[in-house]
């Protein structure tokens, strides 16, 4: 049997590739599922890839907010192109195998671009702080150098947990199977595959979600205590609500991701089935990275006009010509 090929049990055999499950118990509905999930990734691209150029093209967002926003959309465009795009064949295909080593490399992607999503959310969170506790230092704090070097220190800092936990896992000995049931290469399937001890793995593992992901929860929950607490102080309803209003959109994302993956990886021997996990695991890494934009787009004014700026002018060409030049800006 395929499943075999790689495995003497009762042995530790080096495994060559293992064999995502998926959604193989729902055979009859792989082909409406296909449909769906290339629906969503394609509004996921094409919202995502919209962010990145107006935030780049047009010169009214060339702000600290926006500069981070567009890298969010670019963390998920990465972030979905890691996933999704094996999902859609294994869907359709009859041999749903991964290599070993392209197992590992997603899994080593996913970490790094949870990581990073989870910084930079603390980082938008503290740019809001800073833009309406500290107006007047605004301009100052968040300069285009301070902005750039958070970006890439959002950018860099899942590289440390994403080597060190998938060096560690994928140097392990796979004696059990190695069919994954899930439909890409999570840190829990995969680890269900091991035959030795992973008590350690699996204690350290979860302390580095903790530290990463309430930390960051945290940090975001004192920024957004403080921002409530300045827009009290407003005299003026009006005030209040326009202040407020730049928060929402980073609000609801904070919510939409710090829900969805805390239900996975901050439970991992939660109650949920196998196959209920991949449903939830399907919210985080194929419904919220095409929720966000829709989100900023819906309710940020900015973001609307800047569509309508971009789009509804006859020169666009030329406006993207400086794209390359302007992109980090």
């Amino acid at each position: 049997m395929e499943n075999e090929e790689d495995l003497n049990l009762g042995n530790s055999t080096r495994v060559t590739h293992f064999i995502l499950l998926g959604f193989t118990h729902l055979t009859q509905f792989q082909v409406l599922l296909f449909v769906v999930v290339l629906l969503v990734f394609t509004v996921t691209m094409t919202g995502n890839i919209l962010i990145v150029l107006i935030a780049t093209v047009d010169p009214a967002l060339h702000t600290p907010m926006y500069y981070f926003l567009k890298n969010l959309s670019l963390i998920e465009i990465c972030y979905s192109l890691d996933i999704v795009p094996k999902m859609l064949i294994n869907l359709l295909s009859e041999r749903k195998t991964y290599s070993f080593t392209a197992c590992a490399l997603q899994l080593s992607l996913i970490i790094l671009f949870i990581t990073s999503e989870s910084f930079l959310l603390t980082i938008m969170a503290y740019d809001r702080y800073v833009a309406i506790c500290h107006p007047l230092h605004y301009a100052a704090i968040m300069s285009k150098k301070t902005c750039r070097q958070m970006s890439a220190v959002a950018w860099l800092s899942g590289f440390p947990v994403a080597v060190g936990i998938t060096a560690w896992l994928f140097n392990m000995s796979f004696c059990k199977s190695n069919e994954v049931n899930h439909f890409f290469c999570d840190v829990s399937p995969v680890l269900k595959l091991v035959c030795s001890d992973t008590y350690i793995f699996e204690l350290l593992a979860f302390i580095a979600t903790v530290l990463i992901m309430v930390l960051h929860f945290i940090l975001i929950t004192i920024s957004y205590i403080c921002i409530i607490y300045t827009i009290m102080q407003m005299p003026l309803a009006e005030s209040r609500q326009k202040v407020f209003s730049t928060c929402a959109a980073h609000l609801m994302v904070v919510t939409l991701f710090y829900f969805t993956t805390s239900l996975i990886h901050l439970h991992p021997k939660s109650s949920l089935s196998p196959n209920n996990k991949k449903f939830v695991s399907l919210s985080y890494t194929v419904i919220t990275p095409m929720l966000n934009p829709i989100i900023y787009s819906l309710r940020n004014s900015d973001v609307r006009e800047a569509l309508q700026r971009t789009f509804g002018r006859k020169m666009l060409s030329e406006r993207l010509t400086t794209l390359s030049l302007s992109f980090f800006q």
